[in-house]
C-alpha cells in the first residue's frame, strides 16, 4: 500500500475530526500517534488538518468543502498520501478517489494492516495479515487498486465475457479470502496441539499497548533474544519462553502482538489464534509506558480487546514500564496512588525487576496446593516422576516405601494424584 518512490519516503498529510464529546487535545494526541504509525509505514506526514463536526457526512466524513480543501492542500505540499484518523466507508474512499486525481487515500485501519503487513515473519502471521487485508478491500476497490491478477494470477484467472477489471479483482479476492481461511484452520490445529503440550504449566501472557516495552522486558525477564525496535508493532508473532523464579517454579512467559487504539475488527478476528495465549494464560502482566500522557487511554484500550477476545477474567498484574524516564517525583506518587497493586519497573535498566517475579510467584502460589503421599520402593520410576516439576517439602524412608510431601500448580498435582492412585 505505502510504497517509497525511488528509495525516498512518501509524503503525507493526516486528517481528524473533533466530533461532539471530545475534546481538541485527545483529537491531537491520537494525530500524534497517526505520524508514528505513517513513519513505521514508510511516510514523512508533512501536514495535519483537523475540523470540528456535529455530525458525520456520509459522502466525505468531513463536509465537501473542506474534502476539497484537503485535496488541494495536499497538491500545494506535493502529497501523495492522506490518512484519515477515522475508518472511511467504502463509499466516501470512492468518493475522494474522484476528487484526488492520482493521491491515494487511506485510513487508521488501512494504514495499521499495511505495517503489518511489512512486519509479518512467520507463515502464521503472514496468512492472518493477508486474510485481514483481503477482507478490509474487498469492499473497497477502486482504481486505486487494480489488476489484482498480475499479484494473484495464474489458471482460472482469467477474465469472462464482459466482466471489468474490478469484478475480475473481486472474485481473486474472494477465492483467496476462502483458500486463507482453509491455511488458517489447519494452522490453528497445529497451534492446537502445541498447546496441549503445555497444558500443565502455569503460563502468564504478556499484554500491552505496542510499544510499551513488552518485548524489552521479556527479554529482561527469561535473556530472551527478542527483536526489539522504538517502532510500533515491531513484533507480531508470539514468542514463548520458560521462566524460573525459583528452585521448583517455573512459568511459560509468552510475548504476544501489541494492541493499539481502533485496531481493525477483521485484524483481532484473524489474529485470534495467536491472541489465545492469552486466553489460556492462568495470569495476565498487563504492561503500560508510564511515562506516556495518555496511558489511562491506552489502558482502556487493552481492557476493550481484552474483553472482545474474552480474556476479561484472568487475574492480571499491571507492570508500570519505563518508570526511569519519570524524572517529576510527584507524578511518581500520583501513579502509586492511582495504581497501588502496580509494579513500576524498568525493563531497559532492569530496575525491580525481583519485585516483578515475586509478584508473579505470589499469584502463582494461590493456584498450588500441598499434599502426602506414600509410593512402595518398588515404583522407583514413579517416585522418580511425582517429584519432577513440584516442590519436595519433605522425604521421609519407612519400612513401607517413602512418604513424601510435595507442593505444586492444581493441574500438576491432580495428574500425580492421579497416577498416585494407580498404584
Amino acid at each position: 500500500m505505502i510504497e517509497p518512490v525511488t528509495g525516498a519516503m512518501e509524503k503525507a498529510i493526516t486528517v481528524g475530526v473533533i466530533l461532539p464529546g471530545i475534546n481538541e487535545s485527545e483529537v491531537q494526541n491520537h494525530l500524534d500517534e497517526m505520524d508514528l504509525l505513517a513513519d513505521t509505514a514508510g511516510a514523512e506526514v508533512v501536514g495535519r488538518v483537523t475540523q470540528r463536526l456535529s455530525k458525520i457526512n456520509p459522502s466525505f466524513f468531513v463536509g465537501k468543502g473542506k474534502a476539497e480543501q484537503i485535496i488541494n492542500q495536499a497538491k500545494m505540499l506535493n502529497v501523495n498520501l492522506i490518512i484519515f484518523d477515522n475508518e472511511l466507508s467504502p463509499a466516501q474512499i470512492k468518493n475522494y478517489h474522484k476528487l484526488a486525481d492520482d493521491i491515494k487515500i487511506i485510513d487508521r485501519s488501512g494504514l495499521i494492516l499495511d505495517i503489518f503487513q511489512k512486519h509479518a515473519q512467520t507463515r502464521e502471521a503472514k496468512t492472518q495479515v493477508e486474510l485481514a487485508f483481503c477482507q478490509y478491500l474487498l469492499p473497497r476497490l477502486t482504481r486505486q487498486w487494480t489488476h489484482l491478477e498480475r499479484q494473484m494470477g495464474g489458471i482460472g484467472t482469467r477474465a469472462g465475457m464482459g466482466e471489468t477489471q474490478i469484478e475480475i479483482d473481486r472474485r481473486l479476492i474472494r477465492n483467496r479470502i476462502s483458500k486463507l481461511k482453509k491455511d488458517l484452520k489447519r494452522i490453528d490445529r497445529e497451534r492446537e496441539t502445541q498447546s496441549q503440550r503445555r497444558k500443565n504449566e502455569f503460563r502468564v501472557a504478556l499484554v500491552g499497548y505496542t510499544n510499551a516495552g513488552k518485548s524489552t522486558l521479556f527479554n529482561a525477564l527469561t535473556g530472551a533474544d527478542v527483536h526489539i525496535q522504538d517502532q510500533l508493532f515491531a513484533t507480531l508473532d508470539t514468542t514463548i519462553r520458560q521462566l524460573d523464579l525459583g528452585n521448583s517454579h517455573q512459568v511459560l512467559l509468552s510475548d504476544t502482538v501489541g494492541f493499539i487504539r481502533k485496531l481493525p475488527h477483521n485484524l483481532v478476528a484473524s489474529f485470534r489464534s495467536t491472541l489465545k495465549e492469552v486466553l489460556e494464560a492462568n495470569l495476565v502482566l498487563m504492561v503500560l509506558d508510564a511515562s506516556s500522557s495518555i496511558m489511562v487511554e491506552h489502558l482502556e484500550t487493552i481492557r476493550d480487546v481484552l474483553s472482545e477476545l474474552g480474556a476479561g477474567p484472568i487475574p492480571e498484574i499491571s507492570v508500570l514500564n519505563k518508570i526511569d524516564l519519570i524524572t517529576d517525583k510527584n507524578m511518581v506518587k500520583k501513579l502509586q496512588r492511582q495504581f497501588p497493586d502496580a509494579v513500576a519497573v524498568s525493563a531497559l535498566q532492569h530496575l525491580r525487576l525481583n519485585e516483578l517475579r515475586s509478584k508473579i510467584l505470589r499469584t502463582m502460589e494461590n493456584d498450588y496446593e500441598t499434599v502426602d503421599l506414600q509410593i512402595p520402593y518398588e515404583y522407583g520410576k514413579i517416585i522418580a516422576q511425582v517429584q519432577d516439576g513440584v516442590e519436595v517439602l519433605e522425604r521421609v524412608y519407612d519400612d513401607q516405601g517413602i512418604r513424601l510431601k510435595i507442593r505444586g500448580n492444581k493441574n500438576r498435582i491432580e495428574k500425580i494424584l492421579k497416577t498416585a492412585s494407580a498404584l
